[in-house]
């Protein structure tokens, strides 16, 4: 399963990808995000492994992040694994003439492991594109009021 799409933010491109790469500044946009922990290799760079801790509906949820490509201010992709499914995202930036800033993404779902997750993939599939939706409009609205 995979989703893409863009946001514009009217901010310049710089300050965006601060913004977007800093993970203090998590839990402003990402509902839920309780902390990060650097587990191996240079933080930020191609190869790096961090868990993300979340609550997600009173529970907790980890993933274990793996950076694919870091390629700021132009790209980042990473690769996030969780008990019940995998997932990619890819993210570009590209500065706008009126000096705002298009956030491109693209989220694909590799692997869903279990049958609850499975048949909410297979029949509610816009859940996984609303949530990464939302984050987007979120990280949209905290940029724009920084």
């Amino acid at each position: 399963m995979k989703f893409q799409g863009y946001i514009d933010i009217q901010k310049p491109r710089d300050l965006v990808v601060k913004l977007f790469q800093d993970p203090n500044h998590l839990a402003k946009w990402q509902d839920g995000f309780q902390k990060i922990k650097h587990i191996s290799g240079e933080k930020g760079a191609k190869g790096s492994v961090s868990m993300l801790y979340y609550v997600m509906n009173k529970r907790p949820l980890e993933l274990k992040e793996t950076i694919i490509e870091n390629n700021l201010p132009d790209s980042f992709e990473a690769f996030y694994e969780h008990t019940h499914m995998d997932n990619t995202m890819k993210c570009t930036f590209a500065e706008l003439s009126d000096g705002s800033t298009r956030y491109s993404y693209e989220f694909e779902y590799t692997r869903f492991s279990g049958v609850m997750p499975k048949l909410m993939a297979k029949f509610f599939p816009g859940m996984f594109k609303k949530q990464g939706e939302k984050w987007n409009r979120q990280f949209k609205e905290f940029v724009e009021n920084y």
